[in-house]
């Protein structure tokens, strides 16, 4: 059975490059623009760099199996959950609506799903899927609404050539289903920016909790809670629901499937929302307390599902 301290350790990075990015802002060590600027980084240059060498360098083929199915159907439930509950209880708008249905059910899948499985599962093999799953639908569902609403006039097909997400996605299959090899000089390019993608991004996260307000308001709140009810309960349990029950999976693929469910809410998902100015609170909130309460699930699944 394994113990929470290994769990615990890998959400320890998390916490501590928030709190570097808390103490920048508070300081104004990087001036007024700084989180602004950040974000712009990560959307436009590291985010893109390491998407396409993640897809580049994974077999499209990875893509489709059971254990997938499972953890996609968990994902359409939370994120259907968290659209309907936008509007009908909290009345958002097309964009702020995307955020948070992306907020319900788009998981901290490499960040810390290697970590995690790792110390769970010894196998952190299930995150290739879950990345191409979440990057090759998932985001351009999102990025299609968000940009659709910002572009105005500007035609939905010209999208991919636009967005550096969705190019640099679109770029990464073309070469991970033609097996072209990458010269090694792009290679090493792309770790070097994507690298500094997540730290980046942590940073402005925790820039964002100095100056941004607090989501006060009691229908702030609820839409908070419900938004973190729905990514760290309702989520996994979809999954464990369908993985179980109707797929009837091995425990292990079963554990594997509702962990990764489990996961909290990505901080791509607040680098969206600061990016397009569409659900920036609710985008951080749901990151933050996401990642706090699943310490606890993450190690309740474990100790459930894991092997004696």
């Amino acid at each position: 059975m394994p113990s929470l301290h290994p769990l615990l350790s890998g959400f320890a990075p998390i916490w501590a490059l928030t709190g570097v990015g808390y103490v920048v802002g508070r300081t104004g060590l990087l001036g007024p623009h700084a989180e602004a600027v950040l974000n712009r980084f990560v959307f436009h240059v590291a985010m893109p760099a390491a998407l396409f060498l993640m897809i580049s360098r994974t077999p499209l083929d990875r893509f489709a199996n059971p254990s997938i199915a499972a953890f996609a159907a968990g994902t359409a439930f939370a994120t259907g959950l968290g659209l309907l509950a936008g509007r009908v209880f909290f009345d958002r708008k097309r964009g702020e609506l995307a955020i948070g249905a992306m907020a319900s059910g788009y998981v901290n899948s490499a960040n810390l799903g290697i970590p995690v499985t790792m110390q769970v599962l010894g196998d952190a093999s299930f995150v290739a899927p879950v990345v191409l799953f979440q990057i090759l639908l998932v985001t351009p569902a999102v990025l299609a609404v968000l940009d659709s609403g910002a572009a105005g006039r500007r035609a939905l097909l010209t999208l991919p050539v636009r967005n550096p997400i969705l190019l640099a996605t679109a770029l990464g299959a073309v070469v991970s289903a033609t097996g072209v090899h990458l010269p090694t000089e792009l290679n090493r390019s792309c770790e070097l920016l994507g690298g500094a993608g997540v730290p980046t991004a942590l940073i402005a996260l925790g820039i964002s909790l100095h100056n941004r307000p607090p989501a006060d308001g009691r229908s702030r709140r609820a839409e908070v809670g419900l938004t973190v009810a729905v990514k760290t309960l309702v989520q996994p349990l979809a999954a464990f629901a369908v993985a179980g029950p109707l797929l009837h999976l091995p425990a292990h693929q079963l554990l594997t499937v509702v962990l990764f469910s489990a996961l909290p809410t990505a901080q791509n998902v607040y680098t969206y929302a600061r990016e397009y100015a569409q659900g920036t609170l609710l985008a951080r909130d749901a990151v933050l307390w996401s990642t706090l309460v699943s310490m606890a699930t993450l190690s309740v699944i474990s100790w459930t599902l894991g092997p004696a």
